[in-house]
């Protein structure tokens, strides 16, 4: 346990921190998976624009510290070769 006043601060912030982070991470999930229901959905138009807000939200998170810079490249690349297989398929 923090016994100095700074370690008591430092254990605060990280516990705000956390639960902050936590409803961002799960906000930026629930794009994500928007665009995943629109894709298994077969509608091109609604998965092309929810990629759009998606994409924005991860490169956000990026910013934020909610993850990692290539964890959002990633998921945007997986995200738009599915977007652009459905847009092709059809």
């Amino acid at each position: 346990m923090a016994n100095s006043p700074q370690a008591k601060k430092r254990a605060r912030q990280a516990e705000n921190n956390r639960v902050r982070k936590g409803g961002q991470r799960s906000n930026l999930r629930t794009f994500v998976k928007k665009v995943l229901a629109a894709i298994k959905a077969g509608d091109k138009d609604q998965a092309v624009a929810a990629f759009k807000v998606a994409e924005s939200v991860l490169d956000s998170g990026v910013n934020k510290g909610i993850i990692h810079k290539n964890k959002a490249a990633r998921g945007k690349s997986r995200l738009n070769l599915k977007v652009k297989n459905l847009v092709l398929a059809s």
